[in-house]
């Protein structure tokens, strides 16, 4: 059976059932039909336990670490454990793109999926609309006589859509006359890689979004000083339009696990995890909360770490770090077609990958980890055991799971772990670098400490953006930063799989984003507008009237 076809063989339990179990009554919910809810975020001091879930460097075969989380999440609760989930948001374009649904798979899935997939409760509408309202003020400022003095030729906010579309990567507006706006040059981003996405999931609480939404800078003046959003008093206006996207939204795995999902930063431009509001909920419900951070641990992990966490002052209490047999032969350059061949040479090249992410977890951060392997029925015993063995010589943990075939029942030696770990009692993160280390001394430190590189280069236009931060005052230099690169390779060249090191790393720019209170350094070529495949995920879908008088979707996966 496919995802979908089990998906659909369970039957949910009412939402309102699920808020129980959290303790969630029902005044504090806000219902989207049966299955799904709005829940008002929680103020309580209570804290539990935190496990992040990362990955190896990912490849076009997918690792599962959603699918973990969840299996995780429900084994914990099959040990007795009052577990829960913290993910992100699925964005449209890549479900309609390459990478099809994301709300896990097999028997460890989230549900409902099809509506978690598609337009779920609006979030990410809520930020699309919040994000355009913005560029409609900015046109309409300077085709109203542009007080501000905006040089529109330095506007660096851009239009977004929550699809991949490569045409409106480069658009011009204002065209057709006086009347019809200022002419100038522009572009669309997917929603996941705006702003606003990532204030609202850095955001405390409705003040803080509004203060992050003013604090927006849109581009510069005819004197070269920044202007803000809220210089264009948009920032209300944007708030009013994320009211109900800041609330954490409420569902279930498919054996009943409750579980919070609620934003959707992509990992590369931005954090790449769930909102603040959302684990913090979790965390005051759950004695266990379950999270992942996209992509592998040196952009997703690193950022949860560096940003997110020393943000909102949270702590990990354990990680674990999702493999795959076939994953790490890739990743020692087996042939995509010969991955089901048993081959020990690029087995041992690939597990140099996975080395370096336990390494970063345990040596550079200093938190307890294991890693999950996660097994395909094409796996031998011994390539299992041989990534066992090379992660017992790292001191940690490796431990089979099969959540995909069995659910909850195929992480309980992983839930195991898990509780022994969240024990340690040093588990204290120990960041990267400080924040009061200059840009390039931060971004150096990502570079040579997590991904391995010697050198750090910047680009004409980098250097500058650097001084234009300094020059704009106001404690920017002080920000975290972003490092904005592949996410198929340690270094920016996706090509450069395994585990290379010394290698050059060019930084191609710089972006200062005020709002959401970070700095990005843009290394390789980074697409904010992702395009279609020749044959999309969209071309296998299908819907159909089912004798309920509902619908039955089919192709999500």
């Amino acid at each position: 059976m496919n995802d979908i076809e089990i998906a659909k063989m369970h039957k949910l339990k009412p939402i309102c059932d699920i808020a129980q179990k959290c303790g969630i009554t029902e005044d504090k919910l806000e219902l989207y039909g049966k299955y799904k809810a709005k829940v008002l975020p929680s103020k309580s001091s209570k804290k539990g336990k935190l496990i992040l879930v990362t990955a190896i460097n990912p490849t076009p075969l997918g690792e599962g670490k959603t699918t973990v989380s969840i299996g995780l999440a429900d084994g914990l609760r099959q040990k007795g454990k009052n577990a829960g989930l913290a993910l992100r948001e699925p964005s449209l374009g890549p479900v309609f793109g390459i990478k099809g649904g994301a709300t896990g798979g097999g028997y460890a899935q989230v549900v409902p999926m099809e509506d978690i997939n598609l337009h779920f409760t609006g979030d990410l509408s809520a930020i699309t609309s919040a994000n355009n309202i913005l560029s409609s003020i900015i046109d309409n400022h300077i085709f109203q006589g542009n007080e501000l003095g905006i040089d529109k030729d330095k506007l660096i906010w851009h239009r977004c859509m929550d699809l991949n579309d490569r045409a409106l990567r480069y658009i011009t507006v204002g065209g057709g006359g006086e009347k019809n706006g200022v002419p100038r040059n522009d572009s669309f981003d997917i929603t996941a890689a705006s702003e606003v996405m990532a204030i609202l999931c850095l955001s405390k609480d409705l003040e803080d979004l509004k203060k992050r939404l003013g604090n927006i800078i849109i581009g510069y003046n005819y004197s070269g000083m920044p202007v803000y959003a809220k210089q264009l008093k948009a920032e209300n206006a944007m708030a009013i339009l994320l009211k109900d996207a800041i609330k954490p939204n409420l569902v279930q795995t498919l054996e009943g696990t409750p579980a919070f999902i609620h934003g959707g930063p992509f990992a590369n431009i931005a954090h790449g995890c769930n909102s603040i509001i959302a684990t913090k909920t979790a965390l005051s419900i759950f004695d266990y909360t379950v999270t992942e951070a996209g992509f592998g641990a040196d952009l997703g992990a690193e950022k949860f770490l560096d940003v997110k966490c020393r943000l909102a002052d949270l702590n990990v209490n354990a990680v674990v770090i999702v493999a795959t047999v076939k994953a790490l032969k890739y990743s020692g350059g087996m042939p995509k077609d010969k991955l089901t061949e048993e081959n020990f040479d690029a087995l041992q090249k690939g597990l140099e990958n996975l080395k370096k992410h336990i390494e970063n977890i345990t040596k550079e951060f200093k938190l307890p980890a294991c890693v999950a392997i996660n097994r395909y029925t094409t796996d031998k015993d011994d390539e299992i055991n041989t990534i066992i063995k090379a992660c017992k010589g790292l001191e940690v943990k490796a431990i089979e799971t099969n959540v995909w075939a069995d659910g909850g029942k195929g992480a309980l030696k992983l839930a195991d772990e898990v509780v022994k770990l969240c024990e340690t009692k040093n588990n204290k993160i120990n960041f990267t670098y400080s924040l009061n280390d200059s840009i390039e001394n931060k971004i150096k430190a990502v570079v040579t400490k997590i991904y391995g590189g010697k050198n750090v280069e910047y680009s004409k236009e980098a250097k500058e953006s650097i001084q234009q931060i300094i020059k704009a005052g106001k404690g920017y230099e002080n920000l975290p930063v972003i490092i904005a690169k592949t996410q198929y390779s340690l270094s920016a060249d996706p090509k450069m799989l395994g585990r290379p090191q010394n290698f050059d790393f060019n930084i191609k720019n710089i972006y200062l984003r005020s709002g959401a209170g970070f700095i990005v350094a843009i290394a390789g070529n980074i697409m904010l507008m992702p395009g279609l495949p020749k044959v999309p995920a969209s071309d296998n879908m299908t819907i159909t009237e089912d004798c309920n008088g509902g619908y039955t979707i089919g192709g999500l996966y």
